[in-house]
């Protein structure tokens, strides 16, 4: 019955989602299962039953009348036709994610961290190097960090634009495929909801290790460059899980969101694109340029003062200051 019922939903799966397509999708799988379950105690083969079963049901145009479908079935009426990824190639567009979503992690890593080199510069003894050379030192250890995230980003670019086609082209899944990928995702749930939540917590505890660090009373320049230190370690350890984590599930959302919530196909699909929508155009605008503008002042506010130690501490006001304005006056789902 499990071929059947892949058949059945290759039948349906260009047809529109609508309660009358449902409803005769259900009764012709009735029909299906009570054939076969006949052919089956008259003593043909499990193939046999299959083979008659698919032959007197699987023409869906001549079936479509009795069923009250046929303004469905009608090529007039059908939904624009579109190509069918295989399996194989499903897999290899989710290797290639989960590939682009480490490099992007990583590489945001490296953006964070690069800042430890200034933090970490006013420790360099003075026999070593002067004020100025270690100055030098960890700028150019930011320079170097941010060099390579940027190697890393331009590099996973490469991963996603090899996919480009899927949002130029229509293309679709077969039921298989779709029931494939969603065990997939299902399987990473645990998993994700695990990076997620330990990201969350190092970010949300990355103050810890300098309190405690101020609580010793340890009067040195190292134990002050410590502790800032370890808060971007934190942060970026937490930053890393959360990006990559989320990067590799929507990997999944995008495969199953191929065929469309309006179609039979897409039972697998979110019902929204997973984008924050607003309908204020003005708030619209400005997150829009969000997170490049705080970028842009974070980079302004570090370069004029030096303070690498303290200008860190935009990011999570940042992050907050954009999830209440998301739960606020956004709507994920479009509407």
């Amino acid at each position: 019955m499990e071929t059947i019922k892949n058949y059945l939903e290759n039948m349906f799966s260009h047809l529109p989602n609508t309660p009358e397509v449902q409803k005769a999708k259900y009764e012709l799988y009735q029909m299906m299962e009570d054939k076969y379950n006949e052919l089956i105690s008259e003593g043909k083969s499990d193939n046999e039953a299959i083979g008659i079963v698919i032959s007197e049901f699987g023409n869906l145009d001549e079936l479509a009348d009795s069923l009250g479908i046929k303004s469905f079935v009608d090529p007039s009426q059908a939904m624009p036709a579109a190509k069918t990824l295989s399996r194989e190639t499903a897999a290899a567009f989710l290797r290639d994610s989960a590939k682009q979503a480490y490099l992007t992690a990583f590489g945001v890593l490296l953006c964070i961290l690069a800042s430890l080199g200034p933090i970490f510069s006013e420790c360099i003894p003075r026999s070593l190097a002067s004020p100025d050379a270690s100055d030098a030192i960890g700028i150019t250890f930011l320079f170097v960090c941010i060099a390579v995230a940027v190697g890393f980003f331009i590099f996973s670019g490469s991963f996603s634009s090899k996919w480009s086609y899927l949002k130029q082209e229509p293309y679709c899944i077969d039921f298989e495929t779709a029931n494939w990928v969603n065990e997939r995702k299902e399987s990473y749930r645990a998993t994700h909801a695990i990076l997620l939540t330990v990201g969350i917590m190092l970010c949300i505890l990355c103050a810890v290790p300098a309190i405690i660090i101020s609580s010793l009373n340890t009067k040195s320049t190292f134990a002050d460059s410590l502790s800032g230190g370890l808060v971007l370690v934190f942060i970026a350890i937490g930053v890393f899980m959360i990006v990559f984590t989320n990067m590799k599930k929507s990997s999944f959302d995008k495969l199953l969101s191929l065929n469309g919530t309006q179609t039979m196909g897409g039972n697998f699909a979110n019902s929204h694109d997973g984008k924050v929508h607003y309908e204020n155009p003005v708030v619209a605008a400005i997150m829009s340029v969000y997170w490049s503008t705080v970028t842009c002042i974070y980079l302004c506010w570090s370069f004029i003062t030096f303070d690498w130690g303290i200008t860190w501490i935009i990011w999570p006001i940042a992050a907050i200051i954009n999830s209440l304005v998301e739960n606020l006056l956004g709507d994920k789902h479009g509407n």
